[in-house]
């Protein structure tokens, strides 16, 4: 899982790199696009091709409309704000996931988790600033926008992974974002920049690597323990933006992101706990 994080941070700046230059439709497509030839080598060498169409179609037709809209608005956000502030919003996806499990999977959550993912709401409240000038803009509602589509993506991966491979999964996604959002763009396509096309291909093979880590990872562990890795983003977004761009999140940015942070971890501590009572497990 650390290891998908920050393979994900790297592509983030390299589609951070491209939305100043081309349209966020247009960026989205390439994200897709670069990535096919790999997931296609991973999914021959694993399942093979035929393993490709027995899928569920329409929570796979589902998951790659949220993943268009939420590539769009994670592109878009990216352009207008630091990597750190925009990773700092989307950390409300994990409480966001368990609101929605209760009426799309039917799973019980208890007053103390709901009061941990009304904190964390309040968290991106004080990021977003909605009653001052600071970042309550188009971009950060984008960002926001995101989120709940990662969140809903999230809630149909739980429903595929009963019925089709991750492979099938990953590669779904990938055409999908590939052929529409390069439909969609077609009319205001933009030529591709000499100087970007090894920020392309870095955007392929790194996104295709970090997917395919962030698979094993769920495979091999627990998710009440590794989901949590996930908030080491952070790092990696204040580490990438002080060096490409030599920026940092302002102090209100810091406190809201400690905010769902916090509420976050509680959230999955509260998830293991609950895991452990209905197997009869005594925790240490």
């Amino acid at each position: 899982m650390l290891v998908a994080v920050a393979l994900f941070g790297g592509m983030d700046a390299g589609l951070k790199t491209l939305s100043p230059h081309y349209p966020a439709m247009q960026v989205a497509s390439l994200r897709g696009a670069s990535s096919l030839p790999l997931v296609l080598a991973w999914v021959w060498a694993t399942i093979g091709l035929r393993g490709l169409l027995r899928v569920h179609w329409p929570l796979h037709l589902l998951r790659g409309a949220l993943g268009v809209v939420m590539m769009l608005g994670f592109v878009y956000g990216l352009r207008a704000l630091p990597m750190s502030t925009a990773y700092a919003i989307t950390f409300v996806a994990p409480l966001l996931i368990t609101a929605m499990a209760v009426p799309f999977l039917g799973e019980k959550v208890g007053p103390r988790r709901w009061i941990a993912i009304g904190v964390g709401l309040c968290g991106v409240l004080v990021i977003l600033r909605p009653t001052g000038e600071g970042m309550f803009t188009l971009g950060g509602l984008a960002i926001l926008g995101a989120a709940v589509c990662y969140a809903a993506s999230a809630i149909t991966v739980r429903m595929l992974a009963q019925r089709d491979s991750p492979q099938s999964m990953v590669f779904w996604l990938m055409a999908i974002l590939a052929l529409v959002c390069g439909t969609l763009a077609w009319p205001q396509w933009r030529a591709i920049r000499p100087e970007h096309w090894w920020v392309v291909a870095g955007i392929g093979v790194i996104g295709t690597l970090a997917q395919v880590a962030l698979t094993e990872a769920f495979r091999r562990g627990e998710a009440s323990l590794i989901a949590p890795l996930e908030y080491t983003a952070l790092i990696w977004g204040v580490l990438l933006d002080l060096t490409l761009w030599q920026v940092l999140p302002d102090g209100v940015t810091w406190i809201g992101a400690a905010i769902i942070v916090v509420s976050g971890l509680y959230l999955f501590r509260r998830e293991r706990v609950r895991s452990e009572d209905a197997q009869g497990i005594v925790p240490p």
